[in-house]
């Protein structure tokens, strides 16, 4: 009987850990506060931590990543449920929540740290972001052409506490309430099908 126990409870934890399995994602487009705020916001979204990626430095910090010379760009990891919120989904809102058309720009931030990339873990991964960036391309969605690198992710360095839910912590900061705030609206107003129906 004590095996029987045993095993069960090992079954049980399998069982849990498997539906419990959350897929990540990565992104960089702008400033990570702004990123972070919108991906917050979609169903079937955990979590979104501010990060640095794309670059060679290793264990950058935020100092050393805005001079530019790491070669990192200010990204987030998205941690998501794939039974609720596909990859796919999460590149259409990358894609439609920021300025892909902007070379190491978006709004008023600039420098190569705020370059638009989509990374890649896969090659599935890649042909959805290829296959997402040339339907917008024929569907004319933007005037400007699309600029967004498609990079296999290295690796992905998580920043500085401070940085992490920076939006939500700091709701009287002046960069907030000018850029964060009104680009998150945005996304809300054009996406509201993707929201919350109540922030987790």
């Amino acid at each position: 009987m004590k095996y029987f126990f045993i095993i069960f409870f090992f079954l049980v934890n399998i069982n849990f850990s498997y539906s419990a399995q959350k897929d990540k994602a990565y992104f960089a487009g702008g400033c990570f506060w702004c990123v972070e705020a919108v991906f917050e916001h979609v169903d079937g979204v955990q979590e979104a931590i501010s990060g640095y990626a794309g670059g060679t430095t290793v264990n950058p910090n935020y100092r050393q990543v805005i001079t530019g010379k790491t070669g990192h760009a200010e990204s987030i990891k998205v941690v998501y449920d794939p039974k609720r919120v596909s990859f796919e989904t999460l590149v259409q809102v990358f894609f439609g929540s920021h300025d892909p058309t902007t070379l190491n720009q978006q709004g008023p931030d600039k420098g190569t740290h705020y370059r638009s990339i989509a990374f890649y873990q896969s090659e599935e991964e890649k042909k959805i972001i290829k296959k997402t960036i040339e339907k917008l391309r024929n569907a004319k969605r933007f005037k400007n052409p699309i600029v967004t690198e498609v990079k296999e992710l290295d690796v992905f360095y998580q920043a500085e506490d401070y940085h992490q839910d920076f939006e939500k912590n700091n709701p009287a900061n002046h960069y907030i309430r000018a850029v964060s705030k009104p680009r998150v609206s945005q996304f809300l107003q054009a996406y509201p099908e993707l929201v919350k129906t109540d922030l987790e």
